[in-house]
């Protein structure tokens, strides 16, 4: 899973001066002139409806259902997509997707399902967007559009505590557990002359959290996934660690149908906006600690 609001201030500005002119007309026309007052109602009335046109044209997106943003995501992938204990959706891809539906006066709907299939749903037509720590890969630009990147990650390796393996060098002919469709399996599955380590030696899982599971019951030697869930897996399973060594840098964008030009649009300013106010920086600091 490896790796602006111009037009909306504008509309703000709009509005704000529309409504500083009100106020001066209001202050220098003379309070029994009806004549006035009544252009003063026409002016803002006009103004009103060019600010709203301004708004409406700034996020004419077309979605897959009208009123709502179905993001497809795989939610076992923490802390970007996952459920908490009440069998709610959160996580990083959660809030941030959440926000982007509200900056587009959308309803966010969540459509839990395989890593691959969330890819599928977008090229298909059955949702909106697809975010699950995805990287942008020239395979997938065949298929789908991407937003700017939104988030950093990093790839590492997972191995029991008395492991053999110190570092990537390490890996060759052991069995890597992977998640299937991710940067990962791409890395790890590749010929050995391309870099990787070939199928033979990967076994691929629907989730991280069930490869994990089965490096714990020592059916796999290690496990090669982006370092925040890692984080997390080794955290919540003593007799776990991360190896010292990175295993790739990637950058996560949001994945959007082919085409869809007007939404991508949308989402690369909403974006550029939430780093700008520093929203994107407190979602992330709400799921991943500093140090």
């Amino acid at each position: 899973m490896k790796k602006l609001t111009a037009i909306m201030l504008a509309s703000v500005m709009a509005f704000s001066l529309a409504a500083c002119s009100g106020d001066s007309s209001e202050s220098t026309a003379p309070e029994s002139s009806s004549t006035t007052t009544s252009e003063e109602a026409a002016s803002s009335e006009t103004a009103s409806s060019e600010t709203a046109s301004a708004e409406t044209a700034s996020y004419d997106v077309t979605t897959v259902e009208d009123g709502k943003l179905i993001m497809s995501t795989n939610a076992a992938f923490p802390p970007y997509e996952m459920t908490n204990d009440a069998g709610e959706y959160e996580g990083i891809d959660v809030d941030m997707a959440t926000e982007i539906a509200n900056r587009l006066g959308l309803e966010l709907q969540i459509d839990d399902m395989d890593f691959d299939a969330a890819l599928l749903a977008v090229q298909t037509g059955k949702s909106d967007i697809a975010m699950a720590g995805i990287t942008v890969t020239e395979d997938r630009l065949v298929n789908m559009d991407f937003s700017d990147t939104y988030a950093n990650g990093v790839q590492v390796v997972i191995v029991p505590e008395d492991s053999d393996i110190a570092s990537i060098d390490d890996l060759n002919g052991k069995v890597i557990g992977v998640q299937e469709g991710t940067t990962g399996d791409m890395y790890c599955s590749a010929a050995p002359e391309d870099g990787g380590y070939g199928e033979d030696n990967v076994t691929k899982f629907n989730n991280g959290l069930t490869a994990v599971q089965n490096l714990i019951n020592g059916k796999v030697d290690a496990v090669v996934i982006d370092n925040a869930p890692a984080q997390e897996f080794v955290a919540a399973n003593p007799g776990l660690k991360i190896l010292d060594t990175t295993f790739a840098d990637e950058d996560y964008a949001i994945g959007v149908a082919k085409g869809n030009t007007q939404l991508l649009d949308a989402i690369n300013s909403i974006l550029a906006d939430m780093e700008a106010d520093g929203t994107t920086q407190d979602i992330i600091s709400k799921y991943i600690n500093a140090d």
